[in-house]
């Protein structure tokens, strides 16, 4: 009676409301963290899964090459070389020097997962699975037998097969040139320099903190994922303004940097790479061009 007259219970009764409000909304929450964390689980699972199938569908590959070599033993390369800046030119000016008659220097470039050319599988014979296996690479063959290697390149060139007096070596796909812009693009650290050949002549750099992605802390799994997901939204945002800030005369853009991060912005670039270049993002940006710029010289 006295709670009545005081008013005490209609309050009593709307606290009581409220938290049956507030048990529910909780309860709701929860239901929503445990399915967003069984979601990131199996994505996690799933990425897992992938990288296996992955690997197993190129160990059978590999076999299948092997089983279609004519020799018992599969054929190798003859032997591997990065070539950096200096080794790289030499390798190019011997590849220019050499002088055939016509028709006598076969040059082409094979894609990744492209078939090889006729004329390609044809000079090497049973080599040609190594051809795949450096796929995409640029194939040099005379019809002497002097000459037969691959080499990657790093700006690819569109696939091509030409017998010619000498072989096609053309400096855009292998020197920096022209005015360009050269960015690497990571999850947290983004770095963008305007470059004239090989020399850079303007910067911009974002750097974002990002929550570590194995160290969730006092966070539940799923908001944990959640705010790691917007904050590297927020500086791929900031990413894309730098990028679509570039000048308008440059002759291309190439970006490299985390798989991922780079398939979000490639829209901007003409070209894209994977590089596990870190640190800050002046320095890592060096060590990914650098990298960048480096070729493999294949012997087959």
């Amino acid at each position: 009676m006295l709670d009545r007259l005081l008013g005490r219970a209609s309050l009593k009764e709307r606290i009581a409301e409220l938290e049956r409000e507030r048990d529910d909304a909780v309860a709701r929450m929860e239901a929503e963290e445990e399915r967003r964390g069984e979601a990131a689980r199996k994505r996690q699972a799933a990425e897992k899964r992938v990288n296996e199938l992955e690997t197993r569908v190129t160990e059978l590959e590999d076999r299948l090459e092997r089983a279609e070599a004519t020799d018992d033993a599969p054929p190798e390369f003859r032997g591997t070389e990065t070539l950096r800046p200096g080794r790289r030119d030499e390798v190019l000016a011997r590849l220019r020097s050499v002088e055939t008659a016509p028709e006598g220097a076969l040059s082409a470039f094979v894609p990744d997962g492209g078939a090889v050319p006729e004329a390609v599988a044809s000079s090497l014979d049973g080599r040609v699975s190594l051809v795949r296996r450096a796929a995409p690479t640029l194939v040099y063959v005379d019809d002497a037998g002097l000459v037969a290697c691959a080499l990657d390149p790093p700006l690819a060139p569109d696939p091509f097969c030409e017998w010619r007096d000498g072989f096609r070596v053309e400096e855009s796909w292998f020197r920096p040139a022209g005015r360009f812009a050269f960015g690497l693009a990571r999850s947290d650290t983004f770095a963008v320099g305007v470059y004239e050949g090989d020399e850079r002549v303007d910067l911009a750099t974002v750097r974002t903190d990002v929550m570590d992605e194995h160290d969730k802390g006092g966070f539940s799994q799923a908001r944990y994922e959640r705010l790691r997901e917007e904050q590297i939204d927020e500086h791929l945002d900031d990413c894309r303004d730098v990028l679509a800030d570039l000048p308008s005369d440059l002759d291309r853009v190439v970006l490299v940097g985390e798989r991922g991060v780079v398939k979000r912005l490639a829209e901007y670039a003409d070209h894209t790479a994977g590089s596990d270049a870190t640190g800050k993002p002046t320095r890592a940006l060096d060590d990914a061009f650098d990298d960048f710029w480096t070729a493999t010289l294949r012997l087959v």
